[in-house]
């Protein structure tokens, strides 16, 4: 097993390096045009491609009391001017195929992409016949993806169970993706294990996590908001640290202890990688805040100034 915080330092210092940056706290951004120009001659490769979406989850409330469905929802994209949506599967009324062509038949005929779909699976689990009900519960949600023309599912490492230690949880996040990943490559879906409160909140586990699935049907879904931070890494380097693994991106204004997130810091991150993927909103707010149906769009608003600043599109 890797030492953690060594592996950090040597996995984990290697992405920052590339993404222009140094280990370690209030490290720097190297600079970059104020507006990313497509140069016929660049390099594709490097070229960011940032694209805005929107997860469901951020109109939770509206979904679960039923004052909005996902078709609304597909609507509520156009009306938004989204890149994209990302399907978190609370809210399905159902998995009858019937019901799910419908939703793919909407969205396309909307023009809205699915940038993905997210279930709540969590793949830490005390007992090897709870590990195998979450192993076939990520499976129907990989066929569910299918179905709705996605190419990208959302799961969760887990909470550390009593008794259990961190190197066990890990491998069975290792044992649990591997067998997805094997399950969802003939279909073209990639999953991305969310950096989520649990074992997989700081940036050393989920790069192990990557290191020893090996493979490329593993990626991260990155979500912004979560990391803890460690002697080793501020969480913006923690960010920089994942983003070669980085799948879908869920994009909230504040850190999880209510500190203000430098969104501009973090897109001149993804451009500095290169990155191409969904900038995804995941609208959030402390109680008695903004609600979603006008604190979303400001958001949006903000993240499609950021996407136009350091984008090639």
């Amino acid at each position: 097993m890797i030492a953690r915080r060594r592996f950090l330092q040597t996995v984990g210092g290697g992405a920052l390096a590339g993404a222009g940056l140094s280990v370690g706290l209030g490290a720097g951004v190297a600079p970059l045009a104020a507006t990313a120009q497509v140069d016929a001659t660049a390099d594709a490769a490097k070229m960011p491609r940032l694209l805005v979406g929107c997860c469901a989850y951020s109109y939770r409330q509206a979904l679960t009391h039923g004052q909005m469905t996902f078709e609304d929802f597909i609507r509520k994209a156009v009306e938004l001017r989204l890149d994209g949506v990302d399907m978190t599967v609370y809210y399905l009324k159902s998995t009858d195929p019937a019901y799910l062509a419908s939703l793919r038949y909407l969205a396309y005929a909307n023009a809205v992409p699915f940038s993905g779909v997210a279930c709540g699976s969590s793949m830490v689990q005390a007992t090897a016949d709870k590990r195998a009900a979450v192993l076939a519960d990520i499976k129907k949600w990989i066929d569910v993806t299918d179905q709705l023309g996605a190419s990208h599912l959302r799961v969760f490492a887990g909470s550390l169970p009593r008794g259990a230690s961190p190197s066990e949880a890990t491998g069975w996040v290792v044992e649990a993706m591997k067998a997805a990943c094997d399950y969802a490559a003939p279909k073209g879906i990639r999953l991305g294990m969310e950096d989520h409160v649990g074992v997989s909140q700081n940036a050393d586990v989920c790069l192990e996590v990557m290191h020893r699935v090996n493979s490329p049907y593993a990626g991260i879904n990155l979500d912004i908001t979560h990391f803890k931070p460690t002697p080793a890494a501020d969480p913006y380097a923690q960010i920089a640290a994942c983003l070669p693994y980085a799948t879908v991106s869920h994009i909230r204004p504040l850190f999880d202890d209510g500190t203000p997130i430098d969104l501009d810091r973090v897109w001149q991150m993804y451009a500095n990688a290169g990155h191409k993927g969904y900038m995804s909103i995941e609208y959030e707010p402390p109680p008695g805040s903004e609600p979603a149906e006008t604190g979303v769009p400001k958001l949006v608003t903000q993240v499609r100034a950021l996407c136009q600043k350091y984008s090639t599109v």
